[in-house]
């Protein structure tokens, strides 16, 4: 009996409001939708950093005719400091996982398939790339310990770390995700204040009710209990759409766009977009239910 006239107070409520419950709705499933897709930001971030990371290399640039630094005073590297050198890498194991020594016509093969469609390579020759060691790291963050212990040593002209190129694309992304993950609290924020005005014209509109439920003995969590679960109600109702629009954006920006495109690297999986929904329900109802109560114990007084 209780269950039932809480529910019917609740259909009631929603009724009454309809508009307002709408607004909710819409601003919730917005704010929770741009919400949702910081998260699969940092998630595609967190993705390409996994596959590049397993890819990068860090390639030691041996000493050339042409070499110019202070390491290169010498004049070319010699086969005892090629041979020191890779001794020295495979002491740094199991750090150092792959070593493998590029010639300089293995090099300029390499530079001529890569830029097989640009007139540069009519002016360079195999003299003018050095040799090198392409080394993968088990570990690429530790890419000092390596730079470290071969930068400025006779024979090497400089150590480059793929990685370096990369953060700086990751600092991009994570600035989309910044953005997003601002834009998104400042929605949620509108949120609130939503509810909360949509609560206090609710008690307003039903004090008459109220009042009498207390006369007659009622608990202060039962007369609350028709308003949280029309928060409730509304959050879930905006956070399903805000979860269509995030299956949108995976069905379609990221699976038919940018995947086609951009086949090089890898991208978020449908495990992702499963893990960030339940986030969405629970972020949205928790905010509701909150924001609900705290303004009920103000204007119902209870």
């Amino acid at each position: 009996m209780r269950a039932r006239f809480v529910m019917s107070e609740v259909w009631n409520g929603l009724r009454r409001n309809l508009t307002m419950t709408i607004a909710v709705i819409i601003t919730v499933g917005v704010s929770l939708a741009l919400f949702g897709v910081s998260l699969l930001v940092r998630a595609q971030v967190d993705t390409m950093k996994d596959f590049w990371y397993d890819k990068v290399e860090v390639s030691i640039f041996l000493c050339n005719e042409n070499s110019e630094t202070p390491s290169c005073s010498g004049g070319k590297v010699t086969d005892v400091q090629k041979d020191q050198i890779e001794a020295d890498l495979e002491s740094l194991k199991p750090l150092v996982q792959e070593i493998y020594f590029e010639s300089q016509q293995e090099a300029y093969d390499r530079f001529i398939v890569q830029y097989r469609n640009s007139p540069i390579i009519d002016s360079v020759t195999v003299d003018a790339l050095p040799e090198s060691f392409r080394v993968k790291l088990s570990d690429p963050t530790k890419y000092d310990i390596v730079a470290s212990a071969f930068e400025g040593r006779p024979g090497v002209e400089q150590v480059n770390d793929q990685r370096q190129f990369l953060e700086k694309f990751f600092q991009l992304l994570g600035g989309l995700q910044a953005i997003a993950l601002v834009i998104a609290i400042a929605m949620l924020v509108v949120t609130v204040l939503l509810i909360v005005n949509t609560m206090r014209v609710a008690a307003f509109s039903r004090r008459r009710e109220t009042g009498i439920m207390r006369l007659v003995g009622a608990s202060n969590f039962y007369i609350q209990l028709p308003f949280l679960l029309e928060a409730a109600i509304a959050a879930a109702v905006g956070a399903t759409l805000a979860t269509g629009g995030l299956i949108l954006v995976k069905a379609f920006v990221v699976d038919r766009v940018l995947a086609p495109a951009f086949q090089f690297t890898a991208f978020v999986g449908w495990d992702a977009v499963a893990g960030i929904v339940p986030i969405l329900f629970l972020t949205g109802i928790v905010l509701a239910c909150v924001a609900a109560f705290l303004t009920l114990r103000k204007y119902l007084r209870v």
